[in-house]
């Protein structure tokens, strides 16, 4: 497994980010840790140093829609932590495709935030890690990429967008020696499926934060988390589209 000590991690108020970030603070690892609100990262930052030892732990409000912003931002955390091993981009929203149904112009602005942020940062962390020749870049995308489906088609198009440019990019920086891995989480019992029934199907944030650790430690390319939807994806991505399009899914 790699070695990383100094990790970069936006959205990290998330369930999910704040429970790798514990992963990595037990591991010894250094911290940059970003999200729109500074109350809940003070939150985040406190509960890590409560429960996974003494790492250094920097962390800074920022919107992930400053766009013109993100080159400075991802300086900042090069400069503050005297280098940088990884970046984990894990924030993002969860629309009701109801609501955007009714109100398009909305639809833009869900792009931006889980779309077209995430690629701009990785983009802008991409040339500091292939002039290094080492490093990782994770992204959380979802399994909702994987195929439209009239139930949250515009979330899933926006992370459908992720797990392609991650693709092109990994392609790209492999022969820079840098890992690109594309994290495809199913079900979350997360804040943000509150209002969702459960089923067998949903994980804690604390099984899919030590999955997506082990991730970007071994290596991978693509993490479906838990394991399985990888085999339920396959399945979905299979049926014929005359098929598909008759489900309610």
């Amino acid at each position: 497994m790699s070695v990383m000590k100094k990790i970069m991690i936006f959205g990290a108020a998330s369930a999910i980010a704040s429970e790798t970030a514990k992963c990595f603070a037990k591991e010894g690892a250094d911290l940059f840790l970003v999200d729109l609100n500074l109350d809940r990262l003070n939150t985040v930052k406190n509960d890590i140093l409560v429960t996974g030892g003494k790492a250094n732990i920097e962390v800074m409000a920022f919107d992930a829609t400053n766009f013109e912003g993100h080159n400075d931002l991802i300086n900042s955390a090069i400069e503050k932590m005297g280098g940088l091993d990884a970046l984990l981009i894990a924030h993002g929203t969860l629309p009701s495709q109801e609501k955007l149904n009714q109100n398009p112009k909305d639809i833009v602005r869900e792009f931006n935030i889980n779309g077209l942020s995430v690629i701009s940062l990785a983009s802008f962390a991409a040339n500091y890690f292939e002039e290094k020749k080492s490093g990782c870049i994770a992204a959380i995308s979802s399994v909702a990429g994987d195929r439209g489906r009239q139930s949250n088609y515009i979330y899933g198009s926006a992370k459908g967008s992720i797990s392609i440019f991650m693709s092109g990019l990994r392609n790209r920086l492999s022969k820079s020696g840098v890992n690109v891995l594309t994290i495809k989480p199913g079900f979350v019992n997360t804040p943000m499926t509150v209002d969702m029934p459960k089923n067998l199907l949903y994980a804690s944030p604390q099984k899919v934060g030590e999955l997506i650790f082990k991730a970007m430690k071994s290596g991978k390319d693509i993490a479906y988390t838990p394991g399985f939807w990888r085999l339920v994806m396959f399945i979905i991505r299979h049926i014929p589209e005359g098929i598909f399009k008759k489900l309610s899914l």
